[in-house]
């Protein structure tokens, strides 16, 4: 038998199949219209270039004091430290991805090298082919690839009571597997780099691997330098750990527990964008700490969107689909995570029941 998908918006109990409409691309090119008047397209090279400086010194001081200062203790602060700035260096490449900063694409393309493959270890041309996969289709099944969780269960489309006893396993507990498997993301975002690239050419193909190979031969020789085995060991396992859960908390209110669309949907363009996308309500420390994602619907509607711009956006694009009854959901951290942990108990339900 297979779960229940969540095919409505939380608190919304009209189905999703209602909201498509042949309107909708007019409707998106209206809002566009609007959103260009106001300059919030427009790039933001000096935004951009502060943002940059401020990320370049902030890991420069973590690697000083990773190099100068030999109590471990204070250097597995420094590993929480280190995980938080190589974040902050992902959701810089992602922006550099969308082309969000500066007039011309070289420069995106070398922040998204640096920043990505040199900085952290992940592949920019894999992060490219796989973003703009799910930008295109979000939370469409086979479509989405950021749905296509191993081991795990989304979509509430599968019959999980016809899958292995490990994987059924793993549904019936998974709404207490999630939060502990957010620290493996920053692992996989490096293996599923390697894997891409070992699969043909990219644009930048030797320049990738050169860059992410000069990554990993830093990092472990400068942190195997400064510490013994053991004590090296548990920094990278906590950096490690500690970015991926970073990143992962970030990335899973945006679209995990919203409605899951079937592969055939119709819904469009700008209703797609916004009913399977979630914000969360913003103030300068959670804009900062969440890269400008809080603000997931304005930066699906408009990818290209400075990160500086999406606060004014989502006034905007809030009162527009309000005005034409197009859901729109907003909520706080801790109840995009209650949510999110609700969908996932929801859809192990029935392996607990027949166990």
């Amino acid at each position: 038998m297979k779960t229940n998908a969540l095919l409505t918006l939380p608190g919304n109990d009209t189905p999703l199949d209602q909201y498509t409409s042949e309107t909708s691309n007019r409707d998106f090119a209206e809002l566009k219209k609007i959103v260009k008047k106001r300059g919030l397209l427009d790039k933001q090279p000096v935004y951009y270039t502060y943002r940059v400086l401020l990320l370049i010194g902030l890991l420069a001081l973590s690697m000083v004091f990773l190099l100068v200062v030999n109590s471990f203790l204070l250097q597995l602060i420094n590993a929480v430290f280190m995980a938080f700035v190589f974040a902050q260096i992902g959701l810089l490449s992602h922006e550099a991805g969308h082309r969000q900063m500066f007039h011309h694409s070289w420069k995106h393309d070398l922040i998204g090298l640096v920043g990505g493959n040199l900085c952290i270890g992940m592949s920019y041309a894999w992060w490219l082919d796989k973003h703009n996969s799910h930008h295109s289709h979000p939370n469409q099944v086979d479509m989405d690839p950021d749905i296509e969780i191993p081991f795990l269960e989304f979509t509430g489309k599968e019959d999980v009571t016809n899958i292995s006893k490990f994987r059924q396993f793993l549904v019936k507990h998974q709404a207490l597997i999630f939060l502990p498997a957010l620290m493996t993301v920053a692992i996989g975002l490096q293996v599923n780099s390697v894997k891409f690239l070992l699969r043909g050419k990219t644009k930048y193909y030797a320049l990738e691997w050169a860059s992410m190979i000069a990554h990993f031969v830093l990092y472990f020789a400068v942190v195997f330098s400064r510490m013994n085995f053991w004590q090296a060991l548990i920094f990278i396992a906590l950096n490690q750990a500690v970015a991926g859960f970073y990143l992962g908390s970030i990335f899973a209110p945006n679209h995990k527990g919203m409605p899951v669309l079937d592969k055939e949907s119709k819904v469009g363009f700008l209703h797609r964008q916004v009913m399977t996308s979630r914000n969360i309500y913003g103030n300068p420390l959670v804009d900062f700490i969440y890269g400008g994602l809080n603000y997931q619907i304005e930066h699906h509607l408009f990818p290209s969107m400075p990160r500086n711009k999406l606060k004014e956006a989502r006034g905007l694009v809030k009162l527009f689909c309000e005005e034409r009854n197009i859901p729109y959901h907003e909520t706080y951290v801790l109840q995009s995570f209650k949510e999110i942990l609700q969908h996932l108990y929801e859809i192990g339900a029935p392996l607990r029941r027949f166990s």
